[in-house]
């Protein structure tokens, strides 16, 4: 029988990158002769990946569409810069881990699903120290596809072992939000990510401010819900 699993979304859920992300933004921004963005501004373009973010803060300064070519070598740019810094200033956030080990010992599964590249993920999470926690770390390339399909999710859990009937998806953002519900699948959603509106806006199943808040119990009720 499949296990029950909890699927997290990496960025702004279970590590601030925010940091390194910025930097790297920064660093391709500049290259293309853009003016560097704060931090206020770098939550707008967040969510997509890295050339969905690099568009968003492009056409934002420009007001027109990147060229194909343009956006391919700036693209370049970032995940170099982003690479040979990993893991930066980048770490897991307060209480997640603890919350990881809740869940385990409880015979839960965990998975990462990201629209982040799966190769800068699984690095990522080698650096931290968290791999061995993971029975799938999946981005775009991984299945063809991206969040918001949810076959990205379904799939993530189908790799990881997982009972799609009992999972429970935790992210940070609407991408991560609009996935998980049309995957049929209860979304907790975190209120310490990178988006320009609160999370509540959209409709979560349940929203956290901290990973002492994500517990068994919720869970439970969460897949019990959703089983009606």
């Amino acid at each position: 029988m499949s296990k029950p699993i909890i699927v997290f979304d990496l960025d702004g859920t279970l590590v601030d990158t925010a940091p390194d992300l910025l930097d790297s933004l920064n660093h391709t921004l500049v290259a293309g002769g853009l003016s560097q963005v704060d931090d206020t501004a770098f939550r707008r373009f967040v969510g997509q990946g890295g050339r969905v973010m690099i568009e968003r803060a492009y056409t934002a300064q420009r007001k027109q569409q990147l060229a194909a070519l343009e956006h391919d070598r700036l693209h370049d740019i970032f995940l170099d810069h982003y690479t040979v810094n990993i893991p930066g200033r980048s770490q897991p956030y307060p209480g997640v881990v603890a919350a990881m080990d809740r869940f385990a010992a409880a015979g839960y599964l965990l998975a990462v699903c990201t629209n982040k590249y799966e190769s800068l993920a699984t690095n990522l999470i080698r650096a931290l120290g968290l791999s061995d926690r993971f029975a799938a770390i999946t981005g775009p390339e991984t299945f063809g596809i991206r969040k918001p399909d949810p076959r990205h999710l379904t799939e993530t859990i189908a790799r990881a072992g997982g009972d799609v009937a009992r999972a429970v998806m935790v992210g940070d953002s609407v991408t991560d939000i609009d996935t998980a519900k049309a995957a049929g699948i209860p979304v907790v959603a975190v209120d310490f990510g990178y988006t320009d509106r609160h999370v509540s806006e959209y409709e979560p199943s349940v929203v956290i401010s901290h990973y002492d808040e994500l517990t068994l119990g919720m869970a439970q009720r969460l897949i019990d819900a959703a089983s009606r």
